[in-house]
This record gives structure tokens, sequence and C-alpha cells, in this order.
């Protein structure tokens, strides 16, 4: 199987065209979720520091040729996630990353638009290590005939359309979320867009590099066949085994040349 491209979306804006012009490769958006991840990669990125001072609604409005009321809402975007708040006297400032909320799958993605760097991939991958196996191992004892018909659908279309296309990446994500649901825990199933955001991106990331590793469908269906059988031991067993195989997978990339 050939090596994917690599994409990365770089956002753009067209201050020549007027306002509500914005270019972000050939696609177009909302020009709030444009200017809130054009900032929020800045912020992740550190090129904006904890402290700094944003530039107002009025000089934003005006240097970007667009609405105050589209910069409003992207400060708002940001600061329901943590990464800025208003203060007394100083303005909108860059907030430290403590206060991020990182299980946001805005606040995922947008760590994973440039070259994630490696305690980012390692931290979500330890989330996965705590949070599923357990799930695994619950849905092996509560899962229903709806829960099973959701994961064999998505292992067909995975093992059809395999991982490199987009409808093989959805099914991934539906079996993770098809697993949580079965554990039958309202805590658990609310993580599923943090779990389903967090296994979309490592796998994208993977398939960039060329590292998918070897049957990754088949480990899948390992999990699902012990959660079939009521087998809550080898369910966690095979849902951690396969996610310190996506680890060691990770552990192999090509570092980036000095």
């Amino acid at each position: 199987m050939s090596k994917a491209p690599k994409r990365r979306q770089v956002v753009t804006w067209d201050t020549e065209a007027g306002e509500g012009q914005a270019v972000a490769g050939r696609n177009s958006s909302r020009l709030h979720d444009l200017l809130a991840q054009k900032l929020a990669e800045e912020i992740i990125s550190g090129r904006r520091l904890p402290g700094d001072v944003l530039p107002t609604e009025l000089d934003m409005s005006i240097s970007l040729g667009i609405s105050r009321t589209a910069v409003r809402e992207a400060m708002r975007i940001l600061a329901a996630k943590g990464l800025i708040e208003p203060r007394p006297k100083r303005g909108t400032c860059v907030t430290e990353k403590t206060t991020w909320n990182m299980l946001d799958p805005d606040v995922i993605r947008w760590m994973f638009a440039n070259e994630p760097d490696e305690r980012l991939v390692r931290n979500l991958f330890e989330l996965r290590l705590i949070i599923e196996p357990a799930a695994a191992g619950l849905a092996a004892l509560r899962r229903n005939v709806t829960h099973l018909a959701a994961m064999f659908r998505a292992l067909e279309v995975m093992d059809r359309d395999t991982l490199f296309t987009e409808s093989g990446l959805q099914a991934d994500k539906d079996f993770h979320a098809a697993l949580l649901a079965a554990a039958d825990n309202d805590q658990l199933t609310s993580l599923n867009t943090s779990i389903g955001m967090s296994v979309a991106l490592s796998t994208r990331y993977k398939i960039e590099l060329g590292i998918l590793g070897a049957e990754p469908v088949a480990a899948h269906r390992a999990v699902y066949e012990a959660i079939e059988r009521g087998d809550a031991a080898e369910a966690r067993w095979c849902m951690e085994s396969l996610i310190r195989q996506a680890m060691k997978d990770i552990a192999k990339r090509p570092m980036p040349a000095s």
C-alpha cells in the first residue's frame, strides 16, 4: 500500500479581497472558525506565549479585513476552551497550558495541525491505555446485540475500505464509539468525542509517516471477538495490546533531520 500524501491545512487571509473573504487552501469556512484555528495554532506552537496580550477586537478586525462580530466569536471559542482569558486593564491574554481543555476535540485537532510533539502523542496514547482497556472489559460484560452489530459493521468497512480511506477512518472511530457505548457508563461515553478524535488523528499521523503497522484491522477484530464472547479479561488484554502496538509503531517513526 502506497503512503498517503501528507496534508496540513494552512490558514491564510485574503486581506485584499475585502471583508468576509478568507482562504484556507481551496476550502471556505466561517470566518470566526478560521480565525479561532489560526490563533489557536499560534498559541499551541508557542508563537504566542502565556501572558501575551492579543490585539484588540477593533485592531484585529481592521488588520484581517473581517467583521468585529467574527473576531468576537473567535475569541469566545478560544476562551471557552481555556486558551485565552480577558484580564482587567490588560486585555485578552494567552493562558498557561494548564488551563487549556486538553480533552476538547478542537484543541486536540489544533495540536495536530502541525507536526505534533512527542509528549502530546505519548500523552494521548497514555490516556487511551488508561480508558479503553477498562472500557473493553466492561463492554464484554454489558454489550447487547445493537453494540455488537455496530462494531461488526465498522469492522467490515475497515476491512473492505482500509484505513487509508476516509470511510475506513470513520469506521475506526465508529468502532471505538460503539465499544464505549457498550460499556454502559455515561461518564465513559461522554469521552467518546475526545477518544474518537485521538484515534483518528493518531491514525492519520501514522499513515502520513508510513508507519501504520501490521494488520490493524485484525487487532480490532480480536477485541470484538473477545467482547462478543463476553470474555472481559481477554477484551482488556486485546485492547491494551492494540494500543501498545500503535505506540511501538509511533516510536519507530523517522526523526526529522537536525
